[in-house]
């Protein structure tokens, strides 16, 4: 518990000095996703890239990750995938391991593109503050599932406002969590928090 003293050299208590000095911030937690170990790029089996599928291997990591999300009670209340095939298996992985319905996964357009803040926002409903109708909840934990270089590049514009102001090794499986306002925030309003390797 925060505990605060008041001296003579305080300003005077108002309705909004005392407000400010009891509220907290809300804010959502951003899980970002890498996909898992897909089956290499080969233009004869996969002439479209976006349905190559997991491997076993990588399925088996993906769910090594989730189970420990689970296990740091970190469960998203809804997964944004990329629609392409690795990504939204790489979400069903996660759902299955977090006990989520299938309904809280959604297809994502915006996760398979360079990343844009506002068209991501403005699907997820993270584009206003934290609590806002019709916006993200207070303390929700959001997943985000895509590709590199976009993670990465996400991941740098939440934290410093540049998609190349931080240069991020994102390992398939690996999951970042970004504690930010708004998906569309003031550059560098996001803070990380932790990012878990497989």
């Amino acid at each position: 518990m925060e505990r605060y003293r008041l001296t003579a050299n305080s300003e005077p208590l108002t309705a909004a000095s005392l407000q400010a000095l009891f509220t907290r911030e809300a804010l959502m937690l951003l899980l970002l996703v890498r996909h898992a170990q897909a089956a290499e790029q080969d233009a004869t089996r996969y002439p479209d890239d976006s349905l190559r599928p997991l491997v076993s291997k990588g399925k088996k990591a993906q769910a090594r990750i989730s189970k420990e999300l689970r296990r740091r009670k970190l469960i998203p209340t809804r997964v944004y995938s990329s629609p392409w095939k690795r990504a939204w298996q790489t979400a069903r992985i996660l759902l299955e391991e977090t006990g989520l319905p299938k309904s809280a996964r959604i297809a994502c357009e915006p996760l398979a593109a360079p990343p844009d803040l506002a068209a991501i926002a403005a699907q997820v409903g993270g584009g206003s503050e934290v609590g806002a109708v019709g916006g993200v909840g207070e303390d929700e934990i959001i997943a985000l599932v895509g590709h590199e270089p976009w993670m990465s590049e996400l991941a740098a514009l939440l934290l410093t406002g540049r998609p190349g102001g931080l240069g991020v090794d994102f390992p398939k499986s690996g999951v970042m969590g970004i504690e930010t306002p708004a998906l569309v925030a003031e550059p560098g309003a996001a803070t990380l928090r932790f990012f878990l390797v497989p």
